[in-house]
Order: structure tokens, then C-alpha cells, then sequence
């Protein structure tokens, strides 16, 4: 296998990035590494290993749906404010 940058903390996040950034390469996004003969995902990981590709974290999943939900009640709310 190979190196997992320092800034990824697991496997599991080094896979999600390298398959995310396989996807783009699927998609037509130029390799930021010479591709060779390899595969998109094998190309990805390179590149995820050598620091080529910039990610982040982002908000937890729970904060999004608590969001939409206050955002789907204001709407509603709204809404009804029109209506009356």
C-alpha cells in the first residue's frame, strides 16, 4: 500500500479522498501526476500520497439535517404567515 499523508488520520479518510479524486479523474479532470498506464483510482492515490490534492472536513451530518429541518419550519411557518 502506499504512504498515508500525516494529515489523513485513518484508511477510511484516505479512501474516501483518493475515490472522490478518482471520480474527478473519471470525469475528465487532468491527473496531477504522471498517469502512466494506471488506473483512475491507483493515479488517485498517488496523488492523495503525495500531497497533490487539497481537503477538509467538513460539517457533521447531523448539524446539516437539524439546519434544513429549522430552515424547512421557517419556511412553513412562513408560509402560513402569508396565507393568514
Amino acid at each position: 500500500m502506499t504512504r498515508i499523508p500525516e494529515k489523513i488520520e485513518s484508511k477510511f479518510r484516505y479512501i474516501l479522498v483518493a475515490s472522490a479524486r478518482a471520480e474527478q479523474i473519471m470525469r475528465g479532470a487532468p491527473p496531477k501526476v504522471d498517469p502512466g498506464h494506471d488506473k483512475p483510482s491507483r493515479i488517485a492515490m498517488r496523488e492523495v500520497s503525495s500531497d497533490l490534492v487539497a481537503w477538509e472536513l467538513g460539517s457533521p451530518a447531523e448539524e446539516e439535517v437539524v439546519e434544513a429541518a429549522d430552515a424547512s419550519e421557517a419556511a412553513v411557518e412562513e408560509a402560513g404567515d402569508e396565507v393568514n
